[in-house]
């Protein structure tokens, strides 16, 4: 099983910057994921913010959030990161860490193209608010 705990939410004004934080605990089959980070706004569907490969460099943007968002991970801290920069009030939203676990060479593309509804593993959420 896998544990994911998010940090790093908060109150900013537009134009400001937040990095969220997601630490993974336990174990499984797998030594690498596919990770990353998804936010669900008040009567909207969760949606793909970011996602990794932590195996390899693969990397997946929303292409509205790409230039301001970056997403980031230390393996040996087992720790995710997404630097959140020039926000915007549409960016208001729960943020979600998800994993799934991802072994063998086509990992790269695969974790490119997972959806929301692929991850098993998901943290509680952060709120990030972003006022005008």
């Amino acid at each position: 099983q896998v544990r994911l705990v998010e940090s790093g939410g908060g109150s900013v004004q537009a134009g400001g910057s937040l990095r969220l934080s997601c630490a993974r605990s336990g174990y499984t089959y797998y030594n690498n994921y596919c990770m990353g980070w998804f936010r669900q706004a008040p009567g909207k569907e969760r949606e793909r913010v970011a996602t990794l490969y932590t195996g390899g460099s693969s990397t997946y943007y929303a292409d509205s959030l790409k230039g301001r968002f970056t997403i980031s991970h230390d393996n040996a801290k087992k720790m995710l990161y997404l630097q959140m920069n020039s926000l915007k009030p549409e960016d208001t939203a729960m943020y979600y860490c998800a994993a799934k676990g991802c072994g063998g060479s086509l990992c790269g593309g695969i974790c490119y193209s997972r959806g929301v509804e692929e991850y098993n593993y998901w943290g509680q959420g952060t709120q990030v608010t972003v006022s005008s």
